[in-house]
């Protein structure tokens, strides 16, 4: 069925400008509260940083030039990596009734493809989570899943601030080999250089191409998604507890991402084990790691403990043999 026909487009009741943890907060609340069917909308906030669940604020997000530019920073539940959005990036959510996240990640993609495609660009879907143009990436997207339903957001570069998202964000050197402007140039575009249509008139575009009805929240709609908002400003979940490790490991593979393994071993054995990264989670990755917890530090007992799963359903690619060459690299 076209995705015309399913998805609802939702809308605020008023013009009020929001922080960027109200829109989270707005996803959990209509992935948990409304009727099991797709909905969909579109936001814009001040100059923000958002950082994947996995990932280490401290290697991901210049904090100081965040704070001497009035750039906020906050994490989010999904996985994947950092990115950075204002005014002039149009961040997407999708919400879908499923049980396949692969799947759903996979439309969803296809989906926004195809309205760009009907707008005369050439856009492409590629690698785990992107879309590109000319190469260069216009989108990055990332989901997480809760019981029943899965929420997919990303961005969609419609004329956003070069200088302060190559300033802002600190990807590692396996990213991009310098950190410059110049670098995020080579790698990212923007819209408003392939159409000539304004920002307000592209988001027309996309939501009468993705959605077939419209809903607009209440009052009262809002008064819940502020008391889910307040989850995102607590600390503990900004800056996540970073404990010392007696060991660290990372690497990048393709099809998963970059991957940051901490464990603290004593007397051979592992002990606390730590996964950060802008990999894809697809389950609790906190049940995989509990398999290797009192398991001796070698590549053969590795390989027995996780013998009964599958890397690849708790992290999007992930194989085996590949954990283990992390941890043994």
């Amino acid at each position: 069925m076209h995705a015309a026909q399913v998805m609802t487009h939702v809308t605020l009741p008023d013009e009020r400008e929001h922080k960027l943890p109200f829109y989270l907060a707005m996803e959990e609340y209509i992935a948990r509260e409304f009727p099991a069917q797709s909905y969909f909308f579109m936001w814009q906030v001040q100059p923000t940083v958002i950082f994947g669940r996995n990932q280490l604020i401290d290697t991901e997000v210049d904090v100081a030039y965040c704070r001497s530019h009035g750039i906020e920073f906050y994490r989010r539940k999904s996985g994947g990596g950092c990115v950075y959005a204002d005014q002039s990036n149009i961040m997407l959510s999708y919400i879908t009734p499923s049980t396949n996240v692969n799947f759903t990640f996979n439309s969803y993609m296809l989906m926004v493809e195809h309205a760009l495609q009907k707008l005369g660009i050439d856009a492409r879907t590629t690698g785990r989570n992107d879309i590109l143009i000319d190469g260069k990436k216009v989108s990055g997207n990332a989901f997480y899943h809760i019981p029943g339903r899965s929420i997919v957001h990303g961005t969609m570069l419609y004329d956003t601030n070069l200088e302060h998202m190559a300033k802002a964000i600190t990807p590692s050197s396996t990213k991009l080999k310098s950190k410059g402007v110049e670098s995020v140039r080579q790698h990212v575009t923007t819209l408003n250089r392939y159409i000539s249509i304004g920002i307000e008139e592209f988001k027309k575009h996309l939501a009468s191409t993705l959605c077939g009805a419209q809903f607009s929240l209440s009052e009262d709609d809002i008064l819940a998604i502020e008391e889910i908002e307040k989850e995102y400003y607590r600390r503990d979940f900004i800056y996540g507890n970073n404990p010392r490790y007696s060991l660290t490991k990372s690497m990048r593979f393709d099809g998963v991402g970059e991957i940051h393994a901490s464990v603290e071993i004593k007397k051979g054995i592992m002990h606390k084990l730590a996964l950060s990264g802008d990999f894809m989670p697809l389950g609790n990755v906190g049940e995989l790691l509990a398999l290797l917890e009192g398991v001796s530090y070698s590549p053969e007992a590795v390989d027995k403990a996780l013998s009964p799963i599958e890397c690849s359903s708790y992290i999007m690619n992930l194989e085996k043999e590949k954990l283990i060459n992390l941890l043994f690299s």
